[in-house]
Formats: structure tokens, C-alpha cells, sequence
């Protein structure tokens, strides 16, 4: 069995389709097709279940495939071990909420790329629930996530504070008026989603529709023009407030304050390029901190 067949074995599993594999992988489909039957025939048996819409894993297919992201994910932890250096060089992928994205790391990930330079970095977005599987499965090598995770296989730093309000249209007042209004978030892994969930559930309050959209710009216009509220970080909506496009409403004490942690596998292979970046992280949270305490 070739690392090679794994990592296309993989990236097909990923995928859920041979031809979206091939071309993330940069091969050509019958190449991909034809490594993969080499494979189910190396151990006799079939990995993939083969449908018009893509492909599904057998039950064979979810055994490999745990043992592949470990395969694969130690042999790229040795490549890096020989190459680490005191100089950060080499990848390194980070994942993000949107809002801290946005917000909270375009000047930390500047100064980083200017002194690094040698460094290739890249950041992908998502829910906490999509990152946090992407960290566990090899994907990625870090993420900032909400809250604490709590994960037997996740190491996991303080990263930033938030201040959380609910925003309504331009001249809402009334938290009340605002709550049975509906609810405007991301996906069903959405952190604020739950939050928000819960404080209604505890106000014995009966959550009303929820509408999805895939960005933050895509909410604050919905909410801006009547369709419903949110639960943001009051940092990721400010120029919004500023220019009167949204009402932002101070919410209990007991929901207001959210932690953005940053995660990462404890077998992680920590290189010179990851332990700088944490060490840049760490002195931003320790600004962001004493500027919310002179705030």
C-alpha cells in the first residue's frame, strides 16, 4: 500500500466524488479511478459506494479513512520535522470564524506574513462545528473557534474576548419587540445560533423561525432591511452601527461575554512557523485585553 493511494483515497473520501478529487489533486479523473480500484484490489475489498450524484465510503472505505488521515497526516509531520528550522518556513493552515476573520486577525496576519515571509499561510473560515472537525481530521493545523472545546484530542489557548448584542433594524428599541422577531444566522453549527437558542429557551420563550445565509454581509443587510435579528460580536457590526444602518441592543450579562479559543491536535508537530504564530497571538490577545480594560 503507497502513501500516494492513500492521500488520493483520501481526497476522494473528502470530496464525496472522483472527479472533484481529481481536480483538487491536479490529476486526471481516470487516473484517480484507476488508483482507487488498485487499491480495493491490494486489499481486497470495496472502499466506495458508486453513485451518479459521487461517491459514499462503505464500511471499509470509514475504517481506512481513519487510518489514512493518521497515515498521511505522520508522514507530512516527518517531512516537516526534517525541515524545521529556527527560521519559520514551510505551510501552515489556519481556520477562522468569519467574524474573527474579519475583525480580529487581518493586522495580526500581516505582521506576521512581514516577518515571515518564508511562510506559506493560509486561512479558511467556517463554523465552529466544521472547524473544530477539520483540526481533528488533519485538514487543518489550527483553528479560532467559540468557546472552550473541551475535546480529549484538542489542545486549546485563549485567543480573543467578544462583546455579543443583538441587532435589529435601524430604530428597534425593544429587546422584547426584537426577540419575537425572526432569526437571522449562518448554518446549524453556528455558535450564536445555540447561544441565542438557549437564552429563549431559558426565558421560556418559543424561538421563532430561523432564515440561513452563507456570510456575515448577507445578515446585516437582512437584518438592516426588517427581515429579522441577530446575535453578532459587537466589533464585527460596528460600522454598521455607526451608520445607523442596524440597532444594536445590549443583551444579559450572562450571555454578552464570548471567548474565542484557538485549537489545535495535541500531536500536532508544533514547527517554528506554528510556535511563532502562537507567540504572535498571544501578545495581540494580551493588547486586545488591556484595550478593553482602558475601553
Amino acid at each position: 500500500m503507497e502513501s500516494a493511494d492513500l492521500k488520493i483515497f483520501q481526497a476522494v473520501a473528502r470530496e464525496g466524488s472522483i472527479t472533484k478529487a481529481a481536480a483538487r489533486l491536479g490529476y486526471v479523473q481516470s487516473n484517480v479511478t484507476a488508483r482507487i480500484r488498485h487499491l480495493e484490489a491490494e486489499l481486497n475489498t470495496s472502499l466506495l459506494h458508486r453513485q451518479s450524484r459521487g461517491v459514499s465510503l462503505t464500511p471499509a472505505g470509514e475504517n481506512l479513512l481513519k487510518y489514512a488521515d493518521k497515515i498521511v497526516y505522520l508522514l507530512d509531520e516527518a517531512v516537516k520535522s526534517t525541515r524545521n528550522s529556527e527560521t519559520p518556513s514551510g505551510t501552515l493552515r489556519i481556520g477562522s470564524l468569519e467574524t474573527t476573520a474579519a475583525v480580529q486577525l487581518p493586522v495580526m496576519m500581516l505582521e506576521y506574513h512581514r516577518s515571515y515571509p518564508d511562510v506559506q499561510l493560509s486561512l479558511s473560515t467556517g463554523h465552529t462545528s466544521d472547524l473544530v472537525k477539520s483540526v481533528l481530521e488533519y485538514e487543518l493545523d489550527a483553528a479560532f473557534v467559540n468557546g472552550p472545546q473541551h475535546h480529549p484530542d484538542l489542545e486549546e489557548l485563549y485567543a480573543f474576548e467578544e462583546e455579543m448584542v443583538l441587532i435589529a433594524e435601524p430604530g428597534e428599541t425593544s429587546l422584547q419587540s426584537a426577540l419575537a422577531k425572526p432569526q437571522l444566522f449562518f448554518g446549524k453549527g453556528c455558535y450564536h445560533r445555540k447561544t441565542l437558542e438557549r437564552w429563549l429557551q431559558e426565558e421560556h420563550q418559543q424561538s421563532l423561525n430561523s432564515m440561513e445565509f452563507g456570510t456575515l454581509e448577507a445578515i446585516l443587510g437582512g437584518v438592516s432591511a426588517g427581515l429579522g435579528v441577530s446575535l453578532v460580536t459587537r466589533s464585527s457590526v460596528k460600522t454598521w452601527e455607526e451608520a445607523g444602518k442596524i440597532s444594536v441592543l445590549p443583551i444579559p450579562e450572562k450571555y454578552r461575554r464570548s471567548v474565542v479559543s484557538f485549537v489545535f491536535r495535541r500531536d500536532l508537530f508544533r514547527t517554528s512557523a506554528f510556535n511563532a504564530f502562537v507567540e504572535l497571538m498571544s501578545r495581540f490577545s494580551v493588547q486586545g485585553a488591556a484595550n478593553a480594560i482602558s475601553g
